[in-house]
């Protein structure tokens, strides 16, 4: 066996161990974690069928069978056209395993941002007040769990959706897919303004199938992924711009998706990572300044209406200790979290990070590999800072959602045989997850 060929099943084998340890270990030695019954996952045992299962065997036999070569043949703009039908199908089709309901119930859960958007038709009103709702001193007027966990541009975007009519889970839940469902184009089309377009062209089926769909037809964070994909490829369009008044354009379009992620959620400014790893990329840092200034007006916009980031980050860190999270031990979550994301982004990245971080040096230095190696180091960089903020522990499958396109571009360095296989191996899992386990997110 090859080297090449080694590292990547070293990979594989580490990722497979990590999630089977991490399920592993509470079960048999009776550890509570402080999680529903299927840890690392935030989920119950449940086998089942339903009307989406038909479709998603359906999908996943055709994406095993042309996606590969597709990919690979289509014109570009077929290409990213494929990949928004294929991901938003794939979503779908796995949500309706639990039929309609599968689109909707958990964003109508207590927990979530819906019943917050409907209940308050001045938005602007809640802000003087939301970071003293945080915390539990004000029971029962504290915002509930995910409202108090991030920023107010998250309750904001839902109170939008109310306000233009899709005031139901199911409803929402719609919106939210067919946005989500743009991802993948957006970091294909990042990879191929840093001149990258073959590394887009393999890693495209893996941004698009994958067990990630199961939890992103149901969660924000995986709307927050989004936003944070097309402001890193505004940034993008902005440092590889000659004329002054693109490169000033684009960087206010960056600027404004990027301000916005920092008001969706608390812990994506680590997004600023990949955003210096592009500009690295580009050779330009001409974008930063502009970028960033209308990033900083953003959230200043909000601080005008009376929302102080800085006391709502002491804030959360409050709430966070005051619930369950006090009671996960750290000793597990810091690793189990990890497990959590190979359930989530599928086995073979394991593959792909195991060649990548093997041959960090090697493959940067390479300029026919330096784009995705460069980009999925900085996702890498990312899930370990949020990891040792401590601040997520548990529930991480759907919070590693924004991370997880990124982290896949290390399976485009992987040998085509290699592709062929981990496809197949992650439709398998995402078809497994999705019909055995009822996920909570």
């Amino acid at each position: 066996m090859t080297r090449s060929h080694r590292l990547p099943v070293v990979g594989l084998v580490v990722a497979f161990l990590l999630a089977a340890a991490a399920m592993l270990v509470p079960a048999v030695s009776g550890w509570n974690v402080h999680v529903n019954s299927f840890p690392p996952l935030h989920a119950e045992w449940l086998p089942r069928l339903g009307p989406g299962t038909a479709p998603a065997l359906l999908l996943a036999a055709l994406a095993s069978w042309r996606a590969v070569d597709l990919a690979q043949r289509a014109s570009w703009r077929a290409l990213l056209a494929w990949s928004f039908v294929a991901a938003l199908a794939w979503m779908v089709a796995l949500a309706y395993v639990d039929g309609p309901h599968g689109m909707g119930a958990i964003l109508d859960s207590h927990y979530e941002y819906m019943n917050t958007a409907r209940r308050y038709p001045d938005f602007a009103a809640v802000l003087p007040d939301w970071v003293s709702r945080i915390t539990y001193a004000r029971t029962p007027h504290n915002w509930t769990v995910h409202v108090a966990g991030h920023p107010p541009g998250a309750t904001l975007f839902f109170w939008l959706l109310v306000r233009l009519g899709f005031d139901t889970g199911i409803g929402a839940g719609w919106v939210l897919v067919v946005l989500v469902a743009t991802t993948p184009a957006a970091v294909l089309c990042t990879l191929r303004v840093l001149d990258a377009e073959d590394a887009a062209r393999r890693a495209a089926p893996f941004l698009v199938f994958g067990p990630a769909a199961v939890w992103s037809a149901v969660s924000a964070d995986a709307l927050f992924g989004t936003c944070a994909a097309w402001g890193v490829a505004a940034l993008a369009v902005a440092a590889t711009r000659t004329s002054w008044a693109a490169r000033a354009g684009w960087s206010v379009v960056a600027g404004l998706l990027l301000g916005a992620l920092v008001m969706l959620s608390y812990g994506l400014p680590v997004m600023g990572v990949l955003c210096l790893a592009v500009l690295w990329l580009a050779r330009s840092w001409w974008p930063l300044p502009i970028t960033a200034v209308v990033a900083l007006g953003v959230v200043g916009v909000f601080a005008l209406l009376g929302f102080d980031y800085l006391q709502a980050l002491k804030a959360i860190h409050i709430r966070y200790y005051e619930g369950v999270a006090s009671r996960r031990p750290p000793s597990y979550w810091m690793w189990a979290n990890l497990g959590a994301l190979v359930f989530s982004a599928g086995p073979l990245l394991g593959a792909g990070l195991g060649l990548l971080l093997a041959r960090a040096r090697t493959l940067v230095r390479d300029p026919a590999t330096r784009v995705v190696a460069t980009l999925a180091l900085a996702g890498v960089a990312m899930v370990v800072l949020v990891d040792l903020s401590q601040m997520s522990r548990a529930e991480v499958e759907r919070i590693w959602l924004p991370f997880e396109p990124w982290l896949l571009l290390s399976v485009a360095l992987l040998p085509e045989s290699w592709r062929r296989r981990g496809l197949v191996l992650q439709l398998v899992v995402a078809l497994l997850v999705q019909h055995l386990l009822q996920t909570g997110w």
